[in-house]
């Protein structure tokens, strides 16, 4: 009965929440890439933080024992875009949160459509004017992957008129 697993949060919070520099910072990013609030932004600074953490780890183990486990996490942050076929460990710990924002659904169904902002694109993907492939997908934190970036396809003229009604004829 319910769910065997025990809920976590996926994200975690910074330290000092009330510094200035942070807050202004963070003010942006939101404005930028239309995100709802700070939690999907921690999310994104929690998931960039674990793959640095796991480089990091790989860099502190015998050449024998990470070049499978490096292969993996390469051939994955590949498939999402992240990082080019040819990176390696150095490029994975400069990654930044812009980064994985810049996969975000929302962020490619921008510059893709040519919305007029990303608050107008988070709307077309909520409402389901966005499929991959044969998939609508309406969560704005997809991260997309390198080889369906070409599917994403848009289900209505975003640019289109913004009423309705029928414009008045002289």
């Amino acid at each position: 009965m319910g769910d065997p697993r025990k809920p976590k949060k996926s994200y975690h919070r910074p330290r000092r929440i009330w510094t200035t520099d942070q807050l202004n910072a963070e003010l942006y990013t939101l404005g930028s890439y239309g995100l709802r609030n700070k939690r999907e932004l921690w999310k994104a600074q929690t998931e960039v933080a674990r793959f640095r953490n796991q480089a990091r780890a790989l860099l502190s183990l015998t050449t024998e024992a990470r070049t499978e486990r490096e292969s993996r996490l390469l051939k994955s942050l590949n498939r999402l875009g992240l990082v080019s076929e040819s990176a390696s460990l150095d490029d994975i710990l400069n990654l930044k949160i812009e980064d994985l924002l810049e996969r975000r659904l929302q962020t490619i169904v921008m510059k893709k459509a040519g919305t007029k902002s990303p608050h107008q694109a988070r709307q077309v993907v909520v409402h389901g004017h966005v499929s991959i492939g044969n998939r609508i997908i309406n969560l704005p934190g997809y991260l997309v992957k390198k080889e369906e970036e070409p599917l994403i396809m848009l289900h209505v003229d975003v640019l289109g008129p913004l009423s309705s009604a029928p414009t008045p004829t002289s």
